[in-house]
């Protein structure tokens, strides 16, 4: 039977999020596809890592605020050049679609 072995980085990343998230640690491990004990015991493990003052409420809103607003930000320069992309296709469309008034026409 082989053992999984983690790194300390997804250790303390799991033990951030299960006592950040307000889950249960039952919840948490089946998120990442592991047991509960060993969050408890990861927890135990990074004690002084994991006993670090979590962020308030304040700075997680304002981090994610933060996070949101640069979001928002490359999101209108990707619709604005968007924008630009579709009217110079449909100018070329419309372009392309006038007949040139031609005496080639088989109707005469």
């Amino acid at each position: 039977m082989k053992y999984k072995h983690y790194d300390k980085a997804f250790k303390e990343h799991a033990v951030n999020l299960w006592l950040g998230s307000g889950k249960s640690a039952a919840e948490v491990a089946g998120e990442l596809g592991i047991l509960p004990d060993r969050l408890y015991t990861w927890k135990s493990q990074l004690a002084p890592a994991a006993s670090a003052p979590a962020p308030t409420v304040p700075e997680l809103k304002r981090r994610t605020t933060q996070q949101l607003e640069q979001e928002l930000s490359r999101l209108r320069r990707e619709n604005e050049r968007l924008r630009e992309q579709r009217d110079i296709l449909k100018k070329t469309l419309g372009i392309l679609s006038d007949s040139p008034n031609s005496g080639s026409n088989a109707s005469s």
